[in-house]
């Protein structure tokens, strides 16, 4: 099988004022806070690395159930970190997986084999932060 080419990513921001910016990508727009007070309506950078890392479990999640015929209803992902100041940067990263599904434990547990083994976002995070968690039943 010839080798195809490597997938790229391309997202452009820019500085709206000092309260917040913006970020394109493809035909999406996504708000960012970066107020140094902090903005409500908005994910910060840290809060962004969160959701994409959320993002790359449901999406390898959703890759996977058809090859594995893998029945689900519904899949949960919860994330909490905790920042170090010196250097600053994500320490640990704490997740929980949850899946509402009536298959065995031994496949819940391959799928999270899936999610951690495949994730293209889960395996830049996990070699420079504390990166664990559960994938469990609902």
């Amino acid at each position: 099988m010839p080798d195809r080419p490597p997938l790229e990513y391309t997202v452009h921001a820019e500085r709206r004022d000092a309260h917040g910016s913006v970020a394109h990508c493809k035909d999406a727009t996504l708000t960012i806070d970066t107020d140094l007070a902090g903005c409500a309506d908005a994910f910060n950078p840290a809060e962004l690395l969160l959701a994409a890392l959320a993002a790359c479990m449901l999406k390898g999640i959703e890759r996977v159930v058809p090859m594995l015929h893998f029945s689900l209803r519904d899949v949960r992902v919860q994330l909490h970190a905790v920042r170090q100041d010196a250097p600053p940067r994500l320490a640990s990263i704490r997740y929980e997986i949850v899946v509402d599904t009536d298959e065995p434990e031994q496949r819940l547990a391959l799928l999270h084999v899936n999610v951690q083994k495949y994730g293209t976002v889960f395996n830049t995070v996990a070699p420079g932060t504390d990166l664990q968690g559960t994938l469990t039943r609902a």
